[in-house]
């Protein structure tokens, strides 16, 4: 309903904020002059004078600098969803992303900087940059919002609607837009298909009629938009009401109350001309998802050529302290279930599996999981590569197989996937990972519970940037080794 207006509202912002971005490049030139008079350091190059003439000298020496700050301001914003439901969003939540982005741009940008060995910029010119443009951009969404409520709030630009049920579904839709007059819709009325509530209020607005009166509503009232907000049960009652919306040209939305669903989201999608509606309960652009699987393929390939040596070295011990392979392959459980052989070192003695049995008893987790921190089967070498993840270095060919993900639920064997609780099952939904939060809050130190918690926590609430915290929180835990066996 709003998504188109909210989509060109974007496209605006896009081409405001790359001029706002320009401003704050110009306008950290003067601060910068000034902050370096002040507190008498040097000069900047191509600095000439902190006049506009300088100015303008100073932006045609470093017009790929500017380019680079400005692009990197845009993708990080566009990249974080940014304007993506801008209306809707918190003030608090569009300060919180400018402040990251603020963080990750001047990290952008610097890095552009020595890609490009441009050797004469001034770090404290970028990070200038980046703090004005936080401050304007701050300043300019505040004032767009002013703007915008001002506008609906007197009547300008509004939606007419007419509202197509009064169940509870349709009271909390018409609930939602009383509180957010500023979106610019306004309901003309409601329509309910009982005899009964003709002329009666709901939610502070009267039922104009019913289903079959529809036609002759939207004849003699201005309506912008038919929002139908019925149960599953009105589907054949509507048909001739959409029908008359397409013959006068009036646009029309059906939320169903199909299902009350606690998790799943609904999307509509198109398979070869079959409208779909789909439920999922992992949330991902394809996008974030290729970006995800591009830096698995980077960074597992990256660590495989730089930790080579010790990975050698690792080998090495391994054959000469106990007999047995180097590597120790197990079956475990994948996405959605898939079975894949997994890579560690090995870090037991030869037949350990088997030994498991008589060692039961002495299980230190609940739950289908088996942990012990004095497991007799762990070698001397095994200790060492355990208590700081050094025997889950093959599995980062498993992730470059694409079996795995850099950042996870960590992957089960079908055994403990067969003891699962059904809500337990849930986690095999994403891909498994070599870390996640279970691994960076103290892993065996956690119930299992809670772990089988935390996976749909992070299944919940993905997103890159929860994939950017929890690995630089795996860099403290290996160093560490907090919460090993």
């Amino acid at each position: 309903m709003i998504s188109e207006k909210e989509r060109f509202l974007a496209s605006v912002m896009r081409v405001v904020d790359g001029f706002v971005l320009v401003l704050a490049f110009g306008l950290a030139y003067f601060i910068d002059e000034y902050i370096r008079a002040f507190f008498g350091l040097g000069e900047k190059a191509f600095a000439i004078a902190p006049d506009w003439q300088g100015l303008y000298y100073f932006t045609t020496r470093n017009i790929g600098l500017l380019a680079a700050f400005v692009f990197s301001w845009l993708f990080l914003l566009s990249l974080q969803g940014f304007y993506i439901n801008f209306r809707t969003r918190h003030p608090r939540e569009i300060l919180f992303t400018l402040l990251r982005t603020t963080v990750l741009a001047t990290l952008a940008t610097s890095a552009i900087v020595f890609l490009f060995k441009w050797e004469l910029t001034s770090r404290l010119f970028v990070g200038m940059c980046s703090v004005v443009a936080m401050a304007l951009l701050a300043g300019e969404k505040w004032l767009a919002a002013r703007i915008l409520d001002s506008i609906h709030r007197k009547g300008y630009n509004q939606v007419n609607l007419l509202i197509v049920g009064t169940g509870k579904r349709a009271r909390e839709f018409i609930r939602v837009v009383k509180q957010n007059a500023h979106w610019g819709l306004r309901i003309v009325g409601l329509i309910d298909d009982e005899h009964g509530m003709f002329g009666k209020e709901v939610e502070g607005f009267r039922v104009l009629g019913r289903i079959q009166d529809i036609p002759f509503i939207l004849q003699r009232k201005v309506i912008d938009r038919v929002i139908f907000v019925v149960p599953r049960l009105w589907l054949h009652r509507i048909d001739e009401a959409i029908m008359a919306c397409e013959s006068l040209g009036i646009s029309t939305a059906i939320s169903l109350d199909l299902y009350n669903l606690n998790i799943a989201k609904v999307r509509q999608t198109n398979f070869s001309g079959f409208p779909l509606l789909e439920f999922e309960t992992f949330q991902a652009k394809q996008w974030q998802l290729f970006i995800k699987r591009a830096f698995d393929i980077v960074f597992s390939a990256t660590l495989l050529v730089l930790l080579s040596p010790l990975m050698l070295i690792v080998a090495i011990l391994i054959k000469l302290t106990s007999p047995g392979p180097v590597l120790f392959k197990q079956k475990r459980c994948g996405l959605n279930g898939r079975k894949f052989t997994l890579y560690k070192f090995r870090s037991m003695v030869p037949g350990a599996e088997m030994k498991k049995k008589q060692l039961e008893r002495m299980n230190e987790m609940d739950g289908p999981v088996f942990k012990m921190k004095r497991d007799p089967r762990v070698t001397p070498v095994g200790r060492i590569l355990r208590k700081f993840s050094i025997d889950e270095l093959p599995q980062l060919f498993n992730v470059l197989k694409g079996d795995m993900s850099i950042v996870g639920p960590r992957p089960a064997l079908p055994v403990e996937v067969e003891l699962y609780e059904v809500w337990q099952r849930r986690r095999l939904s994403l891909k498994p990972g070599l870390t996640c939060i279970w691994q960076v809050s103290g892993r065996n130190k956690v119930p299992f519970h809670r772990w089988m918690e935390m996976d749909l926590e992070y299944i919940d609430n993905w997103s890159l940037w929860l994939d950017f915290k929890i690995l630089v929180k795996t860099f403290f835990v290996v160093l560490t080794g907090y919460g090993a066996a």
